[in-house]
């Protein structure tokens, strides 16, 4: 390793680290409510379905999570008073989880943290800046992308 690849491990690393605690600190700021990080981003996908809601399957499938723990967070939230459980008016068989008053509000906040969040950090560059900031930015994503794949596909083989 070079000391360019030492200089940007330590600050993805630290950048990662960085960037769940405060994500998870400004949205308890923000909403005061005690929510982790992965209770945000499961209520920031069932606020996207909006009044139609999702199943624990979409929530799974969506966070990329087993149905067993998606029912217990989702249990978890319920209690918290972020999200509702309602049966499906076509078939009683079916639950759609919704966000409640509180889970909008603690969505706002996360949102609100990632808008002023990619304020911050773009504020002050120019196009050349903003495009390399892009390139190198997409390249990390395909890499982890890439790699949550290949974990997946080798869970499946027995």
């Amino acid at each position: 390793m070079d000391e360019f690849q030492r200089a940007l491990n330590v600050l993805l690393t630290e950048t990662y680290r960085s960037i769940l605690k405060v994500e998870e600190g400004m949205a308890r700021e923000q909403s005061h409510m005690d929510v982790t990080i992965s209770e945000l981003h499961m209520i920031e996908a069932i606020a996207k379905a909006k009044e139609k809601g999702l199943t624990i399957t979409d929530i799974a499938q969506d966070q990329s999570l087993s149905l067993p723990t998606v029912t217990v967070a989702i249990n978890k939230l319920v209690k918290k008073g972020l999200v509702e459980k309602v049966r499906s008016d076509r078939d009683g068989r079916v639950v759609h989880v919704r966000c409640t008053r509180q889970g909008e509000r603690a969505n706002t906040a996360h949102r609100f943290f990632h808008r002023n969040m990619l304020l911050e950090v773009t504020d002050g560059l120019d196009q050349a800046e903003r495009d390399a900031l892009l390139n190198g930015t997409r390249k990390i994503h395909r890499f982890f992308r890439d790699a949550e794949l290949r974990l997946a596909e080798k869970e499946k083989r027995p």
